[in-house]
């Protein structure tokens, strides 16, 4: 284990936050605001960490899969811990464990709050709330990675632990190429949402704050009704479109970009995507008809909700709690479904759910032709066995990690569909659950140990496990391995 390479990254990393904490500081400025000073100090504090640990790079520079793990899980970590404290120094979340919540939620771009009143927080702090979203909904070290020549030689280990998704790959050959075309992709979307919201009537400072929240298909709102604040057909529908733009696989709007677009549309996990979203609306449209009167209104409600549910963006523009369960159950299945592989958002990714089913269908031929040799294909490509028993691996995790985490939500002695939902929510970095979890409702109700357990879900979810899984093990800090 390389520590000096590790500390000296995760030095370089935090600078890199200090640094972004000056944005919302300027933000407080201009409207006025004292909370700007709690920005400033913990800017300098993480500079000062940057002065003694990220500034001289180790001799060896070498760091294998290993490294690459523990530092993605630990740069996580600590961007949450010193990120959490402007909310405790501003008095806007004056309790460090509520406030570490709020921002693992950020970061992770799951949404989930503990605040009941939004709109009370300065604008500062509700900007730098929201652009955590922005800044982790394509990854932290991808971020730093993009700014800085972080770790050229190595930077392909680290990509490969934090980039969602059961196949990771290199657009160009240089891993820094690779982060800063998919920045430059990402902040252009970023862009045409915010031309697009003002254009709609948003002012500047709120279009800014929902375009960070669905670039990083994250949730978070300056408002405490959400969406349905603006009651607005037009700004659902545009939010609508661009949180399905941001659920997609970056690697297709670079096929895009090289004028390949054929390959883009062909792509099993785009169709598949599109195809459930297709089929939840039909579904909660027909579902919701008695409630809303008529088809147009049905079809708007659902439409925002499922593609605000499957990218786990977790906006609301209604309290679809009030659903018939069909609706509601629908919901939970796009939680877990979530987006696809190498986008912004989270759940367990559609590319593992096809791969899960073509394994399953190439299972049952053997029953039928003992003899006959089959193998899973994705975009007419034979995945390797690894891709195929890495997926398996991920299921099996991720169902004992939310049977672990139900079992200790349930100390509450919440009901069954707010325990789950709540743990569904968290583990998918969706955002909004049922019942007393649900969409108009906060997660100030439950326990200290309740929000732990979901920080530690949202970070699971949000790095899919095994970095955490590989940060927990004795041996990986072994000095051989």
């Amino acid at each position: 284990m390389n520590y000096k390479m590790i500390v000296y990254i995760l030095g370089k990393m935090l600078g890199v936050e200090g640094g972004l904490l000056l944005i919302p500081a300027t933000v407080s400025l201009i409207y006025g605001e004292k909370s700007g000073f709690s920005f400033l100090i913990v800017s300098a504090v993480l500079f000062l960490i940057f002065m003694v640990f990220g500034q001289k790079v180790p001799k060896n520079k070498m760091i294998y899969g290993k490294e690459g793990m523990a530092i993605v899980g630990l740069a996580w970590i600590l961007w949450a811990l010193f990120g959490a404290i402007p909310f405790v120094l501003s008095s806007s979340i004056p309790n460090y464990l509520d406030a570490f919540f709020e921002t693992v939620s950020g970061f992770t771009t799951t949404g989930s709050t503990i605040l009941t009143d939004i709109e009370a927080l300065p604008k500062g702090i509700l900007f730098w709330r929201s652009f955590t979203h922005w800044v982790g909904g394509m990854g932290v070290l991808v971020f730093v990675m993009m700014l800085t020549t972080l770790d050229d030689e190595n930077s392909m280990q680290l990509m490969r632990a934090e980039v969602p998704g059961p196949v990771v790959g290199k657009l160009v050959p240089k891993a820094r190429s690779t982060a800063r075309i998919l920045y430059t992709m990402y902040f252009v979307l970023t862009a045409a949402l915010i031309f697009f919201l003002l254009l709609g009537g948003m002012n500047l400072y709120d279009a800014l704050i929902h375009s960070f929240s669905v670039a990083g298909t994250g949730g978070f709102t300056n408002r405490n009704a959400s969406v349905s604040y603006y009651d607005s057909a037009y700004i659902e529908g545009v939010l609508s479109v661009f949180m399905v733009l941001f659920g997609v696989n970056f690697n297709l709007y670079f096929l895009l970009w090289m004028k390949n677009g054929k390959a883009a549309l062909k792509d099993g996990e785009l169709r598949a995507y599109l195809g459930i979203i297709g089929g939840a609306i039909a579904i909660i449209t027909i579902n919701t008809l008695n409630i809303y009167g008529n088809v147009i209104r049905a079809f708007r409600y659902a439409a925002f909700q499922v593609t605000t549910i499957i990218t786990t963006t977790g906006f609301y523009s209604v309290d679809f709690d009030i659903w018939p369960q069909l609706s509601k159950v629908v919901l939970l299945a796009l939680m877990i479904i979530g987006a696809c592989a190498g986008s912004t958002g989270g759940g367990i990714k559609v590319s593992r759910l096809v791969i899960l089913l073509k394994s399953i269908k190439q299972e049952m031929k053997k029953m039928f032709h003992s003899k006959s040799v089959t193998v899973v294909k994705m975009n007419g490509k034979r995945l390797s066995k690894d891709t195929v028993h890495g997926v398996y691996v991920y299921f099996i995790c991720y169902v004992m990690i939310m049977l672990v985490s139900i079992l200790l939500v349930s100390i509450n002695d919440y009901d069954l569909t707010t325990t789950v939902s709540a743990v569904l929510t968290t583990l998918n970095n969706v955002g909004p659950g049922l019942e007393l979890a649900g969409p108009v409702e906060s997660f100030h109700i439950f326990s200290p140990l309740s929000k732990v357990v979901f920080c530690i879900d949202m970070l699971l979810g949000r790095l899919e496990i095994f970095p955490y899984l590989l940060l927990a093990s004795p041996e990986v800090w072994r000095r051989r391995f």
